[in-house]
């Protein structure tokens, strides 16, 4: 089955943050609960994968083609030609071959070509810090881009997935390593330097010895999932992000233990086994067998709980209960959901489990 054929009659929803036209609904206007898309976005074709940024937000569609839209202040549309934001998608016609996944960060975005499996990143929102953190020795050429510019480093590997923090990367290959660079301030990056100018390899002790499947990233924290299922987190955990508890040793007063538990890979047993995963700023939603979960930051309702109450570990949005996720995505403050309804025929990724691991990511299938 096609993936065009596949995504016949799924609906795309957005909520959240919109002060740039992130959403992609031709205003600027925040929505608090989902509301289904049936512009912008839903209009240029099948979607293939969706992604959000800080203020931006990414698709490609069924032809390998990238749309962009929200804020390009910093290049993170990758269209040097188009100034100011956009609150409907626009294509970048630049990137050297067809893309089959995309990541959105804070200021910047990357993506992965489908031909070798190279890395391309554009958009300058790390450049002052590797500025101040690298001092004398250049800035690569990827962070100072304002269109798709490749990553340096992955010759010998073929990059199958990648993820966007607020001023770092992260991408695995097709052999389950994982790769991250930029900056390390709450270590993200499981590094003892403050910035990474290149692609480091985080060694598989830290889960277990087994291969990782999946990478997401928040603004400070990142999400990987095994090959066998299990999830794990760590990072900056102020907000409920990591979604679970943050441990220290019992007789201790030292704050330095708490701190250490946040930069320690630990797993989440409410998202074993889930099918997809995506981190907005400080929020992330996963796809666990029917149901979608969320936690974390909740300031602007991006939960989809109706509230706007932080939320410290994973809970399923009950709006969805009637429905079954096909992709799902985050943005800085805002949640995007394409699904069909429980008792609508086609639409589940679940028929189709390579489409499934291009776009977020399949347990099962993935040497994601």
């Amino acid at each position: 089955m096609t993936a065009k054929k596949e995504l016949l009659g799924s609906l795309l929803f957005a909520w959240g943050a919109n002060s740039y036209g992130q959403l992609g609904l031709g205003h600027k206007e925040d929505v608090l609960l989902p509301v289904r898309v049936t512009q912008g976005l839903a209009s240029i074709g099948n979607i293939k994968c969706l992604v959000g940024g800080g203020g931006h937000s990414a698709i490609i569609t069924d032809d390998r083609t990238i749309w962009t839209c929200g804020s390009n202040a910093f290049g993170q549309l990758g269209l040097p030609q188009h100034l100011g934001e956009s609150t409907l998608p626009l294509p970048i016609k630049t990137l050297n071959g067809k893309a089959v996944e995309i990541a959105a960060g804070l200021r910047h975005a990357l993506a992965v070509t489908a031909e070798k499996g190279l890395v391309f990143q554009w958009g300058v929102g790390m450049k002052s810090l590797a500025n101040r953190g690298l001092q004398t020795l250049p800035v690569p050429a990827f962070m100072s881009a304002r269109e798709p510019c490749e990553v340096p480093g992955f010759g010998h590997v073929k990059v199958k997935h990648v993820s966007a923090g607020a001023y770092h990367s992260a991408c695995i290959t097709d052999q389950g390593w994982l790769f991250v660079w930029g900056s390390n301030k709450y270590g993200q990056l499981l590094s003892s330097d403050d910035f990474l100018p290149l692609p480091f390899f985080i060694q598989p002790h830290h889960f277990e010895g087994e291969k990782i499947t999946l990478v997401r990233s928040g603004w400070t924290h990142i999400v990987a999932r095994t090959e066998r299922g299990q999830v794990y987190t760590w990072g900056r955990a102020d907000y409920g992000q990591l979604g679970r508890k943050i441990k220290s040793t019992q007789d201790s007063m030292c704050k330095s233990n708490v701190i250490q538990s946040r930069f320690t890979p630990e797993k989440v047993p409410e998202l074993t086994g889930a099918s997809q995963i995506t981190c907005g700023s400080e929020h992330s939603l996963a796809a666990v067998g029917d149901s979608i979960l969320s936690w974390g930051w909740n300031e602007h309702g991006m939960c989809g709980d109706g509230t706007e109450v932080n939320i410290s570990e994973p809970r399923q949005i009950s709006f969805f209960r009637n429905y079954i996720p096909a992709a799902i995505g985050t943005g800085a403050g805002h949640s995007m959901v394409l699904c069909r309804s429980a008792g609508q025929s086609g639409g589940d990724f679940k028929a189709c489990p390579e489409e499934q691991a291009v776009c977020q990511g399949n347990p099962e299938t993935a040497t994601t």
